[in-house]
Protein backbone atom coordinates (compact mmCIF):
# COMPACT_ATOMS: atom_id res chain seq x y z
CA UNK A 1 0.00 0.00 0.00
CA UNK A 2 2.91 2.34 0.66
CA UNK A 3 4.08 1.88 -2.94
CA UNK A 4 0.60 2.65 -4.21
CA UNK A 5 0.34 5.79 -2.08
CA UNK A 6 3.75 6.98 -3.31
CA UNK A 7 2.86 6.54 -6.98
CA UNK A 8 -0.62 8.02 -6.57
CA UNK A 9 0.73 11.12 -4.82
CA UNK A 10 3.40 11.61 -7.47
CA UNK A 11 1.37 10.85 -10.59
CA UNK A 12 -2.31 10.97 -9.65
CA UNK A 13 -4.81 8.12 -9.82
CA UNK A 14 -5.37 8.26 -13.58
CA UNK A 15 -1.65 7.98 -14.40
CA UNK A 16 -0.74 5.42 -11.73
CA UNK A 17 -0.11 2.10 -13.43
CA UNK A 18 0.06 -1.30 -11.79
CA UNK A 19 3.60 -1.63 -13.12
CA UNK A 20 4.64 1.66 -11.44
CA UNK A 21 3.02 0.62 -8.17
CA UNK A 22 4.70 -2.80 -8.23
CA UNK A 23 8.08 -1.19 -8.93
CA UNK A 24 7.65 1.34 -6.11
CA UNK A 25 6.67 -1.45 -3.72
CA UNK A 26 9.44 -3.77 -4.89
CA UNK A 27 6.99 -6.56 -5.75
CA UNK A 28 5.83 -8.33 -8.88
CA UNK A 29 2.70 -7.32 -10.80
CA UNK A 30 1.17 -10.64 -9.78
CA UNK A 31 1.49 -9.66 -6.10
CA UNK A 32 -1.02 -6.83 -6.62
CA UNK A 33 -3.57 -9.22 -8.05
CA UNK A 34 -2.90 -11.83 -5.42
CA UNK A 35 -3.18 -9.50 -2.41
CA UNK A 36 -5.78 -7.00 -3.65
CA UNK A 37 -7.53 -8.58 -6.64
CA UNK A 38 -6.95 -5.53 -8.83
CA UNK A 39 -5.03 -2.28 -9.08
CA UNK A 40 -8.29 -0.40 -8.57
CA UNK A 41 -8.98 -2.12 -5.24
CA UNK A 42 -5.42 -1.43 -4.10
CA UNK A 43 -5.76 2.25 -5.04
CA UNK A 44 -9.07 2.53 -3.18
CA UNK A 45 -7.68 0.84 -0.07
CA UNK A 46 -4.46 2.87 -0.14
CA UNK A 47 -6.32 6.18 -0.39
CA UNK A 48 -8.96 5.24 2.18
CA UNK A 49 -6.22 4.13 4.56
CA UNK A 50 -4.08 7.24 4.02
CA UNK A 51 -6.93 9.73 4.36
CA UNK A 52 -8.76 7.74 7.00
CA UNK A 53 -5.69 7.64 9.16
CA UNK A 54 -4.51 11.20 8.58
CA UNK A 55 -7.83 13.02 8.72
CA UNK A 56 -9.47 10.55 11.12
CA UNK A 57 -6.56 10.73 13.56
CA UNK A 58 -6.59 14.53 13.38
CA UNK A 59 -10.33 14.62 14.07
CA UNK A 60 -9.94 12.23 17.00
CA UNK A 61 -7.16 14.39 18.44
CA UNK A 62 -9.27 17.52 18.06
CA UNK A 63 -12.22 15.79 19.73
CA UNK A 64 -9.97 14.77 22.66
CA UNK A 65 -8.65 18.35 22.90
CA UNK A 66 -12.24 19.52 23.40
CA UNK A 67 -12.85 17.32 26.43
CA UNK A 68 -14.34 19.34 29.27
CA UNK A 69 -15.74 22.01 26.93
CA UNK A 70 -19.35 22.30 25.93
CA UNK A 71 -19.84 19.96 22.94
CA UNK A 72 -20.84 22.83 20.62
CA UNK A 73 -17.78 24.89 21.65
CA UNK A 74 -15.56 21.87 20.98
CA UNK A 75 -17.34 21.32 17.64
CA UNK A 76 -16.67 24.92 16.55
CA UNK A 77 -13.01 24.79 17.58
CA UNK A 78 -12.51 21.53 15.71
CA UNK A 79 -13.84 23.00 12.46
CA UNK A 80 -11.60 26.03 12.82
CA UNK A 81 -8.63 23.62 12.92
CA UNK A 82 -9.71 21.51 9.92
CA UNK A 83 -8.27 23.79 7.19
CA UNK A 84 -4.80 22.96 8.54
CA UNK A 85 -5.65 19.24 8.43
CA UNK A 86 -6.88 19.65 4.86
CA UNK A 87 -3.71 21.56 3.88
CA UNK A 88 -1.55 18.80 5.35
CA UNK A 89 -3.42 16.22 3.23
CA UNK A 90 -4.06 18.19 0.04
CA UNK A 91 -2.43 15.77 -2.41
CA UNK A 92 -4.14 12.74 -0.91
CA UNK A 93 -7.49 14.55 -1.03
CA UNK A 94 -6.96 15.40 -4.71
CA UNK A 95 -6.09 11.79 -5.50
CA UNK A 96 -9.14 10.65 -3.58
CA UNK A 97 -11.34 12.96 -5.64
CA UNK A 98 -9.94 11.40 -8.80
CA UNK A 99 -10.79 8.01 -7.41
CA UNK A 100 -14.35 8.90 -6.36
CA UNK A 101 -15.67 8.88 -9.93
CA UNK A 102 -14.38 5.35 -10.43
CA UNK A 103 -15.80 4.27 -7.08
CA UNK A 104 -19.32 5.55 -7.68
CA UNK A 105 -19.39 3.82 -11.07
CA UNK A 106 -18.31 0.50 -9.61
CA UNK A 107 -20.81 -1.37 -7.43
CA UNK A 108 -17.98 -3.45 -5.94
CA UNK A 109 -15.87 -0.42 -4.98
CA UNK A 110 -18.92 1.46 -3.70
CA UNK A 111 -19.87 -1.51 -1.52
CA UNK A 112 -16.27 -1.86 -0.29
CA UNK A 113 -16.22 1.72 1.02
CA UNK A 114 -19.88 1.74 2.04
CA UNK A 115 -19.31 -1.27 4.27
CA UNK A 116 -16.68 0.72 6.18
CA UNK A 117 -18.97 3.64 7.12
CA UNK A 118 -20.61 2.07 10.20
CA UNK A 119 -17.16 1.48 11.69
CA UNK A 120 -16.16 5.08 10.99
CA UNK A 121 -19.30 6.36 12.74
CA UNK A 122 -18.79 4.01 15.68
CA UNK A 123 -15.16 5.07 16.15
CA UNK A 124 -15.98 8.78 16.01
CA UNK A 125 -18.94 8.32 18.37
CA UNK A 126 -16.73 6.49 20.87
CA UNK A 127 -14.22 9.36 20.87
CA UNK A 128 -17.06 11.85 21.30
CA UNK A 129 -18.44 9.94 24.30
CA UNK A 130 -14.98 9.80 25.89
CA UNK A 131 -14.51 13.55 25.49
CA UNK A 132 -18.13 14.42 26.30
CA UNK A 133 -19.60 11.82 28.66
CA UNK A 134 -22.81 13.86 28.90
CA UNK A 135 -23.68 12.74 25.36
CA UNK A 136 -25.79 9.62 25.10
CA UNK A 137 -25.11 6.96 22.46
CA UNK A 138 -27.71 8.31 20.01
CA UNK A 139 -26.40 11.88 20.31
CA UNK A 140 -22.77 10.80 19.84
CA UNK A 141 -23.68 8.66 16.83
CA UNK A 142 -25.66 11.52 15.27
CA UNK A 143 -22.84 14.01 15.82
CA UNK A 144 -20.33 11.52 14.39
CA UNK A 145 -22.44 11.19 11.24
CA UNK A 146 -22.71 14.97 10.95
CA UNK A 147 -18.96 15.39 11.41
CA UNK A 148 -18.18 12.76 8.79
CA UNK A 149 -20.59 14.39 6.33
CA UNK A 150 -19.12 17.81 7.03
CA UNK A 151 -15.55 16.65 6.55
CA UNK A 152 -16.49 15.19 3.15
CA UNK A 153 -18.20 18.36 1.96
CA UNK A 154 -15.90 20.89 3.60
CA UNK A 155 -12.78 19.17 2.30
CA UNK A 156 -14.12 19.59 -1.23
CA UNK A 157 -15.04 23.20 -0.49
CA UNK A 158 -11.55 23.79 0.92
CA UNK A 159 -9.96 22.34 -2.23
CA UNK A 160 -12.07 24.66 -4.40
CA UNK A 161 -11.67 27.83 -2.33
CA UNK A 162 -10.27 27.70 1.20
CA UNK A 163 -11.53 31.22 1.93
CA UNK A 164 -15.14 30.17 1.27
CA UNK A 165 -15.11 27.50 3.96
CA UNK A 166 -17.35 28.42 6.92
CA UNK A 167 -15.76 28.97 10.30
CA UNK A 168 -16.46 26.78 13.27
CA UNK A 169 -18.48 29.62 14.80
CA UNK A 170 -20.63 29.89 11.66
CA UNK A 171 -21.32 26.16 11.77
CA UNK A 172 -22.16 26.40 15.49
CA UNK A 173 -24.60 29.26 14.80
CA UNK A 174 -26.29 27.09 12.16
CA UNK A 175 -26.57 24.13 14.56
CA UNK A 176 -27.94 26.39 17.32
CA UNK A 177 -30.50 27.88 14.89
CA UNK A 178 -31.62 24.43 13.78
CA UNK A 179 -32.03 23.43 17.41
CA UNK A 180 -34.11 26.53 18.04
CA UNK A 181 -31.77 28.03 20.60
Amino acid sequence: MAGARKVIMERGVAKATARDIAAAAGVSLAAIGYHFGSKERLVTEALADALGNAIGDAMESLIRDGAGEQPLTSFARMWDAMPTVFADNREAMLASLENVVRIVRSPEARAQLGDQLPEVYTDLAAHLREAHPELDAVQADSIARLMFSLVQGLSLMWLLNPAAMPSGDQLAVAVRALAGS
